[in-house]
Formats: structure tokens, sequence, C-alpha cells
């Protein structure tokens, strides 16, 4: 049996999120940041569903791992 070398979790697809001061689970109120931390990309959301449509969208545009592309 061999291992895969590779992490899980590679810091290519590593982010930040910073949630506002003033955040709240209520519409209206869940305001944040999401910081791609290789590359620098970020995005300001103001809803679950930007975040998630941002996130998306993003991990869509980076590269495929080789195993991915298989």
């Amino acid at each position: 049996m061999t291992l895969d070398p590779r992490s899980n979790y590679p810091s290519a697809r590593s982010y930040v999120l910073k949630l506002h001061r003033d955040a709240r689970c209520l519409p209206g109120f869940f305001v944040g940041r999401l910081e791609h931390l290789a590359s620098g990309r970020h995005v300001e959301f103001d809803s679950p569903a930007g975040l998630i449509d941002w996130l998306a969208l993003d991990i869509e545009a980076l590269p495929a791992t080789p195993k991915e592309s298989a």
C-alpha cells in the first residue's frame, strides 16, 4: 500500500473568512469578507448565498490537481 503524499487540504485551497463585527445569522446581517490566501483575491459578501456562490466560482477557477485531471 502506498500513501498519497499530497495534502488533503493544500494551501492553494486555503481561505480566510472574516465576519463583520455586526454580523448575525439574520437576513441582511450575514456580512463579511473571504480571501484566497495564495492569490489574495477577495470578495465582500452580504448573505450566505453570496459567500457560497463566490467560493464555488473561485474553486472552479483553481487549476486542477493531477488526480482531478485524470
